[in-house]
């Protein structure tokens, strides 16, 4: 399968797990069986799969034909190249190639004067009066093509202003800019470009970054701090006839590798293999001369040879374009896809897996015990209306208090609840005190003062590692007390299943250990652009102080936000049984001690209560099967995908 197929046939799995979820929810809501706890639930679930989107970012230096490339996979259909694709330098700012349906076909393009405020482009996306807009004509390719050449606009500015937006001038190396003889130096004019564009693919989800060189990755940190980091593959250009060149290790090093081991989605592409073909050689003295170049790659990367794939873009977008197989073959960009497809769609896979299997599971052994606990009461009331067949009215009168001192033996025990209840709430208060933003805040206001005073630079990286060390504290304190939480429900659900027969199972469980690795891999970011002797040395303090708060204490805000979401999910999801089935249990015993009180009051209705109550389990047991035939559809789906992919990644 290609890549578009294999594509297609993962966002038609995606729509029948919607689907399924949806029918769900339908059922449950037609059956009264949903709440409001479970309705939030469901509806995030469902939320995030019409939000899901697939990340694959395209990185190189300069003229390794990264936008070729993309043409080639993705737009080749098209007859022509979409993307600007001539010698030298062509995207100048990092570009998304996207498709949200509620906007009209546009190039977006945020201005390089934005990067003077203190503000990443994440937050310039929720202001789109700060972008400027150009329509796309979709049914004009020349108009299509004319529109993204925006992408490779510069400006002319001086040194000083180049510094301003974080480009620094020097010599003709690269991840500098060039001083030209008038004293001017070229920039990117525009600081990021969004297209969104109807392509099959980007509707389906896919999400394309195409990033410019080290200049660029450089002095945008969100690109390594968010854009890249969130990718589920990374695909690396290197050219084929340079091989790693010492900027293309640079790069490497400093963003996309990671050190030791498998580089879990991160592929590598040696393009450009067209030029290494020779007609005075044979076709085995080029294979082997490709050969030769992929393993020296492989080495220098330390990466498996097998993740380093020789492909001609140029060639392989020719022969689409003209429906020239042999040349498509001898490109070797069908195996690229093919490796791009089994690193992209099991990657995927396994994450909408994580996100849904548990919380899906849980809400439906939630309502599956819910049934049950229904059923259980009601087989009680039924066995106790049977026994007082052809019984006087004291035995009636003695079921009644037996059943009487039942209820009032259980809302005795419920003082034990409302006490869990109030222990609850102060865990709670006690978690956000560490895990809250108003703590986040005060420690990123103090950590500001301490570096606005500091008048040395070991003051300076003190605050840093400072604000770090706060940070990762909170989330293991935090951390302690997710796990007194549940401890303490784990305990209190136990109890109240042998003393009350209550359906509560193990509560979810739940940790921020993901978190704290985000702080790690922040921290491991500041320490090696930022909080170094080099830039402390060199850089004033003031321009110190602002980029780290615009660029890294920003992203630890979001890591906290995301965490403060989370855990306000969980805490409503591990108490939301345990007020479920306590108030069915209240329920059912109310229900069971009016039914024998009809029967003392008018001894006559006992057989058609009983027969009353015959119906009603019938209705519960037809809704039980109902139940199981909407979520083990769900899980099927789920678990046939999962399966899929396991056997692709054996392959």
């Amino acid at each position: 399968m290609t890549l578009a197929q294999q594509f297609a046939a993962y966002s038609e799995w995606r729509t029948q797990l919607s689907q399924g979820i949806e029918a769900f929810r339908k059922y449950l809501s037609e059956n009264e069986l949903s709440d409001a706890q479970t309705e939030l639930r469901i509806g995030q679930l469902l939320e995030k799969l019409r939000e899901d989107r697939l990340h694959v970012a395209f990185v190189a230096e300069f003229s390794r034909g990264k936008s070729e490339l993309i043409n080639a996979i993705f737009f080749a259909e098209y007859g022509s190249r979409m993307l600007p694709s001539t010698a030298g330098r062509t995207t100048m700012c990092p570009t998304e190639l996207m498709y949200d349906p509620d906007k009209p076909p546009s190039v977006q393009l945020l201005p390089i004067e934005t990067r003077e405020a203190n503000a990443g482009i994440s937050e310039y996306k929720r202001f789109p009066d700060e972008w400027k807009v150009i329509p796309l004509d979709t049914d004009s390719a020349e108009s299509i093509q004319d529109a993204l050449r925006s992408v490779s606009e510069i400006s002319r500015v001086t040194p000083q202003v180049a510094e301003k937006f974080g480009f620094t001038s020097g010599d003709n190396q690269s991840g500098v800019v060039r001083i030209a003889e008038d004293g001017m130096v070229e920039i990117p004019r525009w600081r990021h470009a969004i297209i969104n564009f109807p392509h099959p693919l980007l509707m389906q989800g896919l999400v394309i970054l195409d990033t410019p060189g080290l200049n660029a990755i450089g002095t945008e940190p969100e690109l390594t701090l968010s854009l890249l980091p969130k990718a589920h593959a990374v695909v690396f250009i290197l050219a084929a006839d340079t091989g790693v060149t010492q900027s293309d290790l640079a790069v490497w090093n400093e963003h996309i590798g990671t050190p030791g081991g498998r580089k879990k989605g991160r592929i590598v592409v040696l393009n450009k293999i067209d030029s290494m073909w020779d007609e005075l050689k044979t076709e085995e003295e080029i294979d082997a001369e490709i050969t030769k170049q992929t393993n020296t790659c492989a080495w220098t990367l330390d990466l498996p040879a097998n993740q380093i794939f020789p492909v001609s873009a140029q060639k392989a977008l020719v022969a689409k374009i003209n429906d020239d197989p042999w040349l498509l073959e001898r490109s070797r960009l069908p195996k690229l896809e093919s490796a791009l497809s089994k690193e992209l769609i099991p990657a995927k896979l396994d994450i909408i897996h994580e996100n849904t299997d548990a919380e899906f599971a849980d809400i439906y052994m939630r309502m599956r015990g819910l049934l049950e606990s229904r059923l259980t009461g009601l087989r009680e009331q039924l066995g106790e209306l049977n026994e007082l067949r052809g019984k006087n009215k004291g035995v009636v009168e003695y079921m009644m208090g037996k059943v009487r001192l039942e209820k009032e033996e259980f809302e005795s025990g419920l003082q034990r609840y409302y006490a869990v209840r109030s222990v609850f709430s102060q865990l709670t208060n006690k978690l956000f005190g560490h895990l809250g933003l108003d703590a986040l805040l005060e420690l990123t206001s103090s950590t500001r003062d301490a570096m606005n005073e500091a008048t040395f630079s070991k003051t300076l990286s003190d605050a840093m590692k400072n604000f770090f060390n706060i940070s990762r504290t909170n989330l293991v304190k935090s951390d302690g007390e997710i796990v007194e939480i549940l401890t303490m429900m784990a305990a209190i659900y136990k109890k109240f299943s042998v003393e009350h027969g209550l359906k509560l199972g193990t509560p979810t469980a739940f940790s921020l250990i993901r978190y704290q690795k985000d702080i790690d891999r922040l921290e491991n970011w500041c320490d090696t652009h930022l909080n170094t002797m080099f830039q402390l040395m060199t850089h004033e303090k003031n321009r110190v102080t602002q980029k780290f708060f615009e660029e890294v204490a920003t992203q630890v805000k979001r890591a906290f936000e995301r965490a403060n979401r989370d855990a306000e999910s969980w805490l409503k999801a591990i108490m939301a049984p345990m007020e479920t089935q306590v108030r069915e249990h209240q329920i059912q015993l109310k229900r069971r001690l009016e039914s024998i009180k009809r029967i003392h009051q008018a001894t006559d209705t006992l057989e058609d209560r009983i027969n009353e109550l015959r119906h009603v389990e019938n209705n519960l047991l037809t809704q039980i099967r109902s139940l199981e035939k909407v979520g083990h559809g769900v899980e099927r789906i789920l678990k046939k995908k999962i399966s899929q992919s396991n056997l692709r990644s054996a392959a």
